[in-house]
């Protein structure tokens, strides 16, 4: 049975007289460790293939490691030419050098929409402050506990994996190098003021991440200090710093180097680890996809590799002054598929600064392009999300949502994934922050039919992927 008739059974039983199945997005709402994010859920969970999802996640994993390879096979080794390219400026540059350019570990979530035929990567977000893994853990946790629905994913051999024990695992073989033989003691840090805006989604973590065993200190880096070449939170020593600043606010907020300096003494001792490297903001820049995308630059790659590329990346060029230069067809093509189009900043996130191509007069995306070649920015080719029918639980009415998935990876590989939507036709971008209608939705993977028929019951499937 396909995602969508999995849908549509789910619809039915929904509007059953009597049924439970309409209780489960109050039960979420309600359940203890999302309870410091106060946001709002879809009726209904998501469904994809099992196959499909494990699949994509094949793909991400190859490309990633794709683009880590990207400074020597394009730019011969030069990180300079390289980070110009990207467009990242000398102060966002000395604070990703001066906390070390290892390559940074595969970690965090990728965001995709699917187009009815498969998943299309819009962007991964590489490093630790990344959002999203308390929420997508406990959603779908929450929905098991609903016996209606735990009913429903037996019978349709639904399953789903945890991301909060995936990242358990991460930080305990990270953190082994400076805590053998026992769990490293985690700070999350944010930057000075952060929880003021960040403070519910990070709550959350602390509360799922305790709740797979593995206790985390939350924070702001105005909060700690260094003492013979540890970091300390009051009396208590950190093993591992869990990152979930970036580098333009050191670059860019006054004061910002006196702020890291403990940290980055700690760093330097080795007495205190941190998870993740800045390096990660640079191969997360949105220009990495471009070059992936263009098979202008991609003569040093291999036929396997652009397969992945083009299987999984939408059509995606580089915007910026020495681009247009060297591609002088590419502003009349860009304003000729304006409505096929949408312009994205290379260093934000969140749609921040995205310009949509389909919702703009021409003038508009004209000025849009010209502007952009400054700051630098990709054009990437619309996806169409596929629509995702829901019943709506107080009128009865079916109504049609999209969905941007987030998918979420460590080194181990995919470790699951949730979904933000908001109502069809309400936006080119999907975003918590601009939508008020927008909601949460965990993601279930349907298992093929196992050998002989039998159908595990629902708490295996969960249990068995999440390990």
């Amino acid at each position: 049975m396909s995602a969508e008739r999995v849908a549509a059974q789910y619809n039915e039983e929904f509007r059953t007289p009597g049924s439970d199945l309409p209780t489960i997005a109050q039960h979420v709402k309600d359940f203890p460790t999302l309870a410091p994010w106060h946001g709002e859920y879809l009726a209904r969970p998501l469904f994809v293939a099992e196959r499909e999802i494990r699949e994509f996640s094949d793909d991400l994993q190859h490309l990633i490691e794709t683009v880590f390879s990207l400074p020597d096979r394009m730019f011969g080794g030069d990180l300079d030419a390289f980070r110009s390219v990207l467009g990242i400026s000398d102060g966002h540059w000395e604070a990703i050098r001066r906390f070390g350019d290892v390559l940074p570990p595969q970690f965090g979530r990728a965001d995709m929409y699917h187009d009815g035929t498969s998943f299309k990567l819009l962007e991964f977000n590489l490093g630790s402050e990344a959002g999203g893994w308390g929420l997508a853990s406990e959603i779908s946790r929450a929905t098991m506990e609903v016996d209606a629905f735990a009913d429903f994913a037996r019978r349709n051999r639904l399953g789903y994996v945890h991301p909060i024990r995936a990242v358990v695992e991460a930080l305990r073989h990270f953190g082994a190098q400076v805590a053998p033989g026992r769990d490293p003691v985690v700070a999350l840090l944010e930057w000075r003021g952060g929880l003021a805006d960040y403070g519910e989604l990070w709550l959350n973590f602390q509360s799922a991440l305790r709740w797979a065993g593995l206790d985390i200190l939350v924070a702001e880096v105005s909060d700690v200090h260094e003492r013979g070449g540890v970091l300390y939170l009051g009396d208590t020593k950190i093993d591992v710093v869990y990152r979930s600043f970036v580098p333009d606010q050191i670059a860019e907020e006054p004061g910002g180097w006196d702020l890291v300096a403990p940290l980055l003494r700690a760093l330097q001792a080795g007495g205190t680890l941190l998870w993740t490297p800045l390096s990660s903001n640079v191969f997360a820049n949105k220009a990495c996809m471009a070059l992936l995308s263009d098979p202008a630059r991609r003569r040093n790659l291999s036929e396997d590799e652009c397969r992945v590329i083009d299987r999984v990346l939408p059509w995606t060029r580089l915007i910026n002054a020495d681009a247009l230069k060297a591609d002088t067809d590419l502003v009349d093509e860009c304003l000729e598929r304006r409505e096929q189009l949408i312009l994205k900043v290379n260093g934000r996130g969140g749609g921040v600064g995205a310009v949509v191509g389909w919702e703009t007069d021409d003038a508009t995306w004209r000025l849009a392009l010209e502007n952009s070649a400054t700051e630098g920015c990709i054009v990437q080719e619309r996806v169409i999300p596929r629509p995702e029918l829901v019943v709506d639980p107080v009128s009865g009415e079916t109504e049609e949502w999209h969905a941007a998935y987030g998918m979420f990876y460590t080194p181990h590989g995919g470790a699951g994934a949730f979904a933000k939507v908001v109502p069809a036709g309400s936006g080119g971008i999907i975003s918590i922050a601009a939508h008020a209608r927008a909601r949460s939705a965990a993601v279930f993977h349907q298992s093929e039919l196992p050998t002989g028929g039998e159908v595990p019951a629902a708490g295996e499937l969960a249990a068995d992927a999440a390990k």
